[in-house]
């Protein structure tokens, strides 16, 4: 029997889209927001703490519901597997626009399906108004060979 290990690697990485110089971005970077979307349950007004509520929240979530059963019946040969998400909170808290990028489609689907079951946040806010954040999000997962019977 395959033994399994669940890593998430949780690095908010952001990207943004300006359309020019002198308009405010339909989707601001988190590194620049005024404040961060806010994941339900963190409080505070620090957007530090705010930001590490949030990862810690996220980084739960996708380890608690991320099926490695899926991958067991996948047969994947021993070693780290990393899945690219993509995602975005929009002005209105909903997570949409969720893409992954990794070796095997089964395991794409599988992290799109957990990033898109993210709970509605309270909305990124900058420069007055609602906006959306994008972010990037590294999952990292382990199979070990399988362990020798004495």
């Amino acid at each position: 029997m395959k033994n399994f290990l669940l890593i998430l690697a949780f690095g908010f990485t952001t990207i943004s889209f300006a359309q020019d110089a002198n308009t405010l971005r339909a989707d601001v970077p988190f590194a620049v927001i005024d404040q961060v979307p806010i994941y339900p349950g963190c409080t505070g007004d620090d957007n530090r703490i705010l930001k590490k509520c949030m990862s810690e929240n996220i980084s739960a979530f996708v380890n608690q519901h991320f099926n490695m059963k899926k991958m067991e019946a996948l047969n994947l040969p021993p070693k780290i597997y990393r899945t690219a998400v993509q995602f975005k909170i929009d002005k209105y808290g909903n997570v949409v626009d969720v893409q992954a990028n990794a070796d095997r489609a089964e395991i794409e689907a599988e992290a799109v399906r957990v990033v898109s079951k993210l709970p509605k946040m309270k909305p990124g806010y900058h420069l007055g108004k609602d906006v959306g954040v994008l972010y990037a999000l590294p999952i990292v997962f382990k199979i070990e060979p399988p362990k020798k019977e004495k």
